[in-house]
């Protein structure tokens, strides 16, 4: 397991503190905890807009978005992300 070391504003270092006081963790937990979460919501803003840009499938973003292709339909209907066209049916019903 690799180290990652930064140095963070104090009022960031306040909220940090806050947190870990009410998730009752220790601040490696805690930090992994919000990294794991940062890192989750990025891949799914990253699949949705490659969704959005017409440059993968439903089917291939649900993948890297490291979600189920219903949640990820789900998500992209929330978002009013089209993602419906002919080449992509045609692909997605392939990958199925």
């Amino acid at each position: 397991m690799g180290t990652i070391s930064t140095r963070v504003p104090d009022d960031l270092e306040a909220e940090l503190e806050a947190y870990l006081e009410e998730e009752r963790l220790d601040r490696s937990t805690a930090v992994r905890k919000l990294l794991t979460e940062g890192l989750a919501e990025w891949r799914r803003e990253q699949a949705l807009e490659r969704l959005a840009a017409g440059e993968v499938t439903l089917t291939k973003a649900a993948d890297l978005a490291g979600l189920s292709v219903w949640e990820f339909a789900q998500l992209a209907a929330e978002r009013d992300i089209t993602w419906v066209s002919g080449e992509h049916l045609a692909a997605d019903l392939e990958e199925l």
